[in-house]
């Protein structure tokens, strides 16, 4: 009842939940099967694939830990992607009494941390947790959260890149709200400073907004890189159909964006990041202080060569490429 309730309420108007709504969800608070056993709030940046293969895993995990239907709540909210609907959605699992909250992505990691400072909060799938400001260390955080870090070295993917075709431009997707984007695109300005070349980078904040900015872009630039945000995401296969006719070539370290067509990619999986997050809940539930569980880092990742996208670029993969991928796609 509780969980039908939330999902009913997560899709009302915005000034309709914080009035008459969040009474509602308050009545339910003491409904004796959620004071029965543990409640787990997990709420989502935005609705995209990683995000919920990631909750599959952590779901998986915390049954075989014994947190199962038979004691364990879990309710789920996927908000629109800004900030006032990350914040509104962690103050209503906060106010039916969450025994802990499950965020996905640095930008709802931060506004549950900016809405308690005493309900547990485990995170997954946070670009950089020092770099977007979720904790300043990763072994004892001292605060009332831990969680997984998905921070791959970005100047390997570059290079990778720079070693198939020299980089004049890069072109950059990104969206200056999601601060895990926001980090990206400042490693990659970084990383040319380094080697050379210029960043360009567009500011998208929906899939629609892609197509005014992408045809301008692909017509500057000699590589497209998508970074993790929700527009990048859902559009990716839009960015590279339009990229492919240019014959420019896309890089990400988004999960999957070498099966979705890009050339080079370095990933972290998912259900890693999931099954690591599913221990850290574990632990807190089991009793664990939250703040003295270090930030965990998946230990496997993954550099991706797509040679169909090579042969349909026109480019040659040269073998110190192919010799540091873990797999290639052919």
């Amino acid at each position: 009842m509780v969980n039908s309730v939330l999902h009913i309420i997560v899709r009302l108007p915005c000034r309709v939940v914080r009035g008459a709504a969040l009474a509602i969800i308050m009545t339910f608070c003491a409904v004796p099967a959620i004071a029965a056993g543990k409640l787990v709030a997990v709420v989502l940046t935005s609705d995209i694939t990683r995000y919920r293969d990631a909750h599959r895993a952590f779901v998986k995990t915390l049954a075989a830990n014994g947190y199962n239907e038979g004691n364990t709540d879990i309710i789920m909210q996927s908000p629109n992607p800004d900030p006032i609907s990350w914040a509104n959605s962690v103050r209503k699992v906060v106010a039916i009494g969450a025994d802990i909250i499950i965020t996905y992505g640095a930008p709802v990691t931060l506004a549950a941390m900016r809405e308690t400072d005493e309900v547990p909060i485990v995170f997954a799938d946070v670009y950089g947790p020092v770099e977007t400001g979720v904790t300043k260390n990763m072994t004892v955080t001292g605060r009332n959260m831990t969680g997984v870090s998905s921070k791959v070295p970005m100047i390997t993917l570059i290079k990778a890149a720079f070693d198939i075709r020299p980089i004049r431009n890069m072109g950059v997707i990104y969206n200056s709200r999601e601060i895990g984007s926001l980090v990206q695109l400042k490693e990659i300005k970084r990383v040319a400073a380094q080697l050379g070349f210029a960043v360009i980078a567009i500011n998208v904040s929906s899939v629609a907004g892609l197509d005014v900015t992408l045809n301008p872009l692909l017509a500057k630039v000699d590589f497209v890189y998508i970074s993790e945000c929700a527009a990048g995401c859902k559009g990716f296969e839009k960015i590279v159909h339009r990229a492919n006719e240019y014959k420019i070539p896309v890089i990400s370290q988004i999960p999957d964006a070498a099966d979705r067509g890009a050339l080079v990619a370095l990933e972290i999986s998912p259900t890693e990041q999931g099954e690591l997050a599913g221990e850290s809940a574990v632990k807190v539930l089991n009793g664990r202080k939250i703040g003295q569980i270090p930030i965990a880092t998946p230990k496997k990742t993954d550099m991706i060569i797509n040679l169909r996208a090579a042969k349909a670029l026109d480019l040659h993969i040269p073998f110190q490429v192919l010799s540091v991928a873990t797999r290639v796609l052919k």
